[in-house]
């Protein structure tokens, strides 16, 4: 099997390259490395791994046949997609156009990396795939929000008018080694924060929900999602909600951290709930979250560790 993952040099993109890499598969990456690290995919095999920098919206061509195209090529965490807000705009639209224009001549099946943000704020909890989602078109997530949106869309038709083997994966929070020490994303934060005795920065009052999901089990759900035959959205994420303060807490404690923690202003347009339903990806993949959040956050922790000891 050959496949094709863009944002390879990413925290997801690259988790997902080896997993393919161990399966047999000859996989190519594609990355501009705008928020990509080349480190990330240093140890892949070179016999298995060929390593593309480009630009996506600026068009693409693969010589010989293609199985599978992964999408993952957009900056992810509000830092980076607001610092880059144009860029990843582009990159879901014509980024994304490109990217099924391969497919569909490769006759390849595609699968887009999408995300729980197409909810919004929102204001059915949990959120099913049916949920059309509180969206602010104007604010300042929207630039991410918006244009995953779109890309749902225009994968949709690419489906509907020329019969493209499409995936969409809603991916809800996920975590794990890799992740950007500075993309500002809370794990990674109180993480950084509590290893290095800082004040922990709590938004809020820190009440507000999320839902963690362990990389290993998010690569196994994508891989799974491509493998079945369903074109419309499925949510992949934990279903276990905790509370911000609570996740505080527990990184304190599994990092051994005196650190206090601190409270600051709510960011615009910040979800107050954030929880998938899962019943569809029971359903049709058989696949459901097996990493509990403090194995996971101790598997993290021991990778940040190591970082600010290097």
């Amino acid at each position: 099997m050959r496949a094709v993952v863009t944002g390879c040099a990413g925290f997801i993109g690259s988790h997902l390259c080896e997993f393919l890499v161990k399966k047999g598969y000859d996989v190519i990456g594609i990355d501009n490395l705008c928020t990509g690290a080349i480190e990330n995919i240093a140890s892949l095999p070179k016999e298995n791994f060929t390593f593309i920098r480009k630009d996506i919206t600026k068009g693409i061509s693969i010589q010989g046949k293609i199985d599978e195209v992964y999408n993952l090529a957009s900056p992810a965490s509000p830092k980076a997609y607001q610092r880059l807000a144009i860029e990843t705009m582009l990159a879901n639209s014509i980024g994304t156009t490109n990217m099924l224009e391969l497919a569909l001549k490769k006759k390849a099946c595609f699968l887009q990396a999408s995300t729980s943000e197409v909810y919004g704020d929102p204001l059915v909890h949990p959120q099913k795939e049916s949920y059309y989602g509180n969206v602010n078109p104007v604010g300042p997530r929207a630039c991410y929000d918006e244009s995953k949106r779109f890309a749902e869309a225009l994968i949709m038709n690419y489906h509907w008018r020329y019969g493209l083997e499409t995936r969409i994966a809603r991916i809800f929070n996920t975590y794990g080694p890799r992740m950007s020490a500075s993309d500002g994303r809370v794990i990674p934060n109180f993480i950084i924060q509590a290893l290095r005795s800082e004040p922990l920065t709590v938004y809020g009052r820190g009440l507000q929900t999320r839902s963690f999901c362990y990389i290993s089990d998010m690569v196994q759900g994508l891989y799974r999602l491509m493998h079945c035959s369903y074109a419309m959205p499925v949510n992949l994420g934990n279903p276990k909600e905790i509370k911000i303060i609570e996740l505080a807490k527990l990184i304190k404690r599994l990092t051994g951290s005196k650190s206090k923690l601190t409270f600051v202003k709510m960011p615009e347009d910040d979800p107050e709930k954030r929880r998938p339903d899962i019943t569809l990806a029971r359903e049709l993949l058989k696949w459901k979250p097996k990493v509990t959040l403090r194995k996971g956050l101790i598997e993290t922790i021991a990778w940040f560790r190591a970082l600010e000891e290097a």
